[in-house]
């Protein structure tokens, strides 16, 4: 009977030393063995780990979708690291060639998804709504919102939100808001303008930081010529100083609104409105577009001269004049006579 005993003792043991053995060769297989993926092959899978999700959800959600193929494995990895795993919230960009001990990492390192979102110089807050309203994984609040509500959640005093954005590419993960991404980009305007002010020009007429931003929304929409932009802020500051009217076509024609149909008349530069420069003196009361870095730098460092006037070419850039016999010579050529021809 003892050695009945002994007998089945030892077969247990060697059971027991057989399972265990093929449990810890099962486990190091599952640690060096890549995920499953049902992406197409090469592409990334985005897998997202829900607000509030244990650990231990996440383990089974993935087991279940077949990403891993034992959650208690993951389970057990996760329990002997220092400190222990906590995973976070957000959308996770998953490889093909990625082993458990990468994904579980991956998923506690926060390391989401970022999309990425592009103002562009020259456009218009109305455009800038339009652009945000398209991006799908952005929560929308702006929609709901008049510009009045904007101004006030951003703590703009202005009465416009034109031109106080940098322009850039932003990165935001999946539920950030789009009133969030529109302070970000309100503060680097912020901070831009601050740094620029601070080494601006000698004689400057523009007497604040926010005149510069109009100054600067002007140059930007006059040209895309970046090595033309200080001589054009040559020649709207020498205006202003000379108490000569801008008579700048893109303010006109954000005067104009919907009204502008692509076609500037000679009717649409004597029709008053609030930012019509061939009307009235001074800057119009608002930026008309976002100012790039190159346009802000511009409006706050002229190029010194005499000239007063310039014409487009037809080739991207411009001739500038000194007096307006030379402005209306140059006229005549570029485009009176190109349009004849």
């Amino acid at each position: 009977m003892l050695n009945l005993l002994f007998r089945l003792l030892g077969v247990t043991i060697l059971g027991g030393s057989l399972v265990a053995g093929w449990l810890w060769m099962d486990y190091n297989r599952f640690l060096e063995r890549p995920i499953r993926l049902t992406s197409t092959i090469g592409e990334d899978q985005i897998y997202t780990v829900p607000s509030g999700a244990t650990l231990r959800a996440v383990a089974t959600d993935l087991q279940d979708k077949g990403i891993i193929s034992n959650r208690d494995y993951l389970l057990w990895m996760a329990k002997f690291q220092t400190p222990q795993v906590v995973v976070k919230a957000g959308e996770y960009s998953l490889r093909s060639e990625m082993v458990p001990q990468e994904l579980l990492t991956h998923l506690a390192g926060g390391d989401v998804v970022q999309y990425p979102l592009t103002l562009i110089e020259g456009m218009t807050f109305s455009e800038i709504r339009l652009r945000l309203a398209a991006r799908e994984a952005l929560e929308q609040q702006l929609p709901a919102m008049s510009d009045t509500e904007v101004r006030q959640a951003l703590a703009v005093s202005y009465t416009s939100l034109e031109g106080l954005f940098y322009p850039e590419t932003y990165h935001y993960s999946r539920g950030m808001s789009d009133l969030q991404l529109l302070r970000r980009a309100k503060q680097k305007m912020d901070a831009y303008l601050e740094q620029q002010w601070a080494d601006k020009g000698e004689s400057l007429p523009l007497k604040s930081p926010y005149e510069v931003l109009i100054m600067a929304s002007i140059i930007e929409k006059e040209t895309g010529n970046a090595a033309e932009r200080p001589e054009i802020s040559g020649v709207f500051n020498r205006r202003l100083q000379k108490g000569m009217k801008l008579q700048s076509d893109p303010t006109v024609i954000y005067g104009m609104g919907k009204a502008f149909h692509g076609n500037l008349r000679r009717v649409d530069l004597k029709r008053d409105t609030p930012y019509n420069t061939y009307t009235r003196h001074g800057l119009p009361p608002s930026p008309i577009a976002l100012p790039g870095g190159d346009a802000i730098h511009a409006a706050l460092h002229p190029l010194p001269g005499k000239s007063l006037y310039f014409v487009g070419k037809g080739d991207g850039t411009h001739h500038f004049s000194a007096n307006l016999k030379e402005h209306n010579s140059a006229v005549y050529r570029y485009q009176i006579k190109r349009v004849r021809e």
